[in-house]
């Protein structure tokens, strides 16, 4: 008895783990893309969220730190334009305090750029080769870098020349320079901000060039019709004052020049090798 009640404790023992080892294979099976470490695309929706997540952080971290010090920076423009002269005036009590959140998001966007560019970088990265990885990274650092030079230029160079001329105007017209400090304070970031996205120029000719939506015989063929746009921009954005024209429409015409030989230079470097991950 104790035999026959043995025999069927192990056949039924035997066959669980037969439908165990069925199991098992069939499970490893059905989750392929977990194996080789790929994500779906409720994987990839929560990285992005989280990385949006960061960004948002970055901003409103930044944009708390800038409120601290937006009152120095204010100051800071004000003795520019009080060093030529100016009288600075504001025309209601919340006057400044706009004037340093303004100043404030606008240094925090700075600041956060960079952050926000690394998180795309990260997103991006597994689904690039090594020479897209590589092209991103070096757009990234190039674009930061010229957006610092037109920032750099629009401080050092034109905004000094731009306002000597305007008082000097003002001057023999017999009026008093009593600006409003909003005026002013959004004048210098709209000036920033422009010089900041021209001086992208390179930058995008290059990318533009390499995705293939621009050629660079193009860009040589309308080199005359660049010098004369360069001018007229220039003239628009600048006094009637021939010397700040040119002093704005050189440095653009250098960009053009220098956009045309560095995608010159990445089309010879170019390479593609259909083998690298």
């Amino acid at each position: 008895m104790k035999r026959n009640r043995a025999a069927p404790t192990k056949a039924s023992d035997a066959a669980q783990a037969s439908e165990s080892g069925a199991e098992k294979p069939e499970s490893a099976a059905g989750s392929p893309g977990k194996a080789s470490g790929e994500m779906g695309v409720t994987e990839h929706l929560r990285e992005l969220r989280n990385r949006l997540i960061v960004c948002l952080a970055a901003l409103l971290l930044c944009m708390g730190a800038g409120l601290a010090f937006a009152d120095r920076a204010v100051r800071a423009l004000l003795a520019t334009g009080e060093a030529y002269g100016y009288r600075f005036v504001y025309l209601s009590p919340q006057e400044m305090l706009l004037q340093y959140v303004s100043v404030a998001f606008v240094c925090a966007v700075c600041v956060t750029l960079p952050v926000a560019l690394y998180e795309v970088w990260a997103f991006l990265r597994p689904g690039l080769k090594r020479n897209e990885r590589v092209f991103y990274i070096l757009t990234m650092l190039s674009g930061l870098a010229f957006a610092a030079l037109g920032i750099l230029f629009a401080a050092k160079a034109l905004i000094p020349f731009m306002l000597r001329f305007l008082m000097t105007l003002n001057r023999e017209s017999g009026a008093a320079a009593s600006v409003s400090v909003q005026n002013y304070v959004s004048f210098l970031l709209t000036i920033f901000v422009i010089f900041a996205v021209v001086f992208e120029l390179p930058v995008a000719t290059v990318l533009l060039t390499q995705l293939g939506l621009v050629k660079i015989e193009w860009l040589k063929r309308a080199r005359r019709v660049m010098i004369v746009v360069t001018f007229f921009v220039a003239a628009v954005i600048t006094p009637p004052d021939i010397v700040s024209q040119v002093m704005v429409a050189l440095p653009l015409l250098g960009l053009y020049e220098f956009s045309i030989l560095v995608s010159a230079l990445a089309a010879r470097l170019r390479k593609p090798n259909p083998e690298e991950e």
